[in-house]
């Protein structure tokens, strides 16, 4: 996946954008069996329901589901759509990609297992550390 995204970049400089879309459509299909889409620039207002009809036409949509900010309770302009077969998959992510759901144009590619473990929010400006023996690195506490 990762050299479809830098074939992906390279052609883009070259002003093939039409044609680069296309390719990497059918790059990814090839290269992944995946049941599960990333859904991404969605409208804030666009809900679970919503996000699974607008999929349900290329295929048995087993869930669909908008992510929320956890103290807000608002969307965070994105959500995953997971399909019962591959081919559906496949079908909704090409004709679906770049088009226009409630008032936004979407972006739709496979979705990747985020990897396991602590996640890492860089720098090293304030918090708990416990290597440094107190808070946001100050000895004296």
């Amino acid at each position: 996946m990762a050299f479809s995204s830098r074939l992906g970049s390279l052609l883009r400089q070259s002003g093939q954008t039409p044609m680069v879309s296309s390719m990497l459509n059918s790059l990814r299909c090839m290269s992944t069996s995946s049941k599960k889409l990333f859904i991404g620039g969605l409208s804030y207002g666009t809900d679970d329901q919503t996000l699974k009809e607008a999929f349900s036409g290329f295929g048995n949509v087993t869930e669909a589901r908008v992510i929320v900010d956890r103290e807000t309770g608002r969307s965070r302009g994105f959500g995953f759509v997971n399909f019962a077969e591959d081919e559906a998959a496949n079908t909704a992510l090409s004709a679906m990609d770049g088009q226009e759901l409630h008032g936004r144009n979407i972006r739709v590619s496979y979705a990747t297992e985020r990897p396991s473990g602590p996640r890492s929010f860089g720098g090293n400006g304030g918090g708990f550390r416990g290597d440094r023996g107190g808070f946001g690195g100050e000895s004296g506490f």
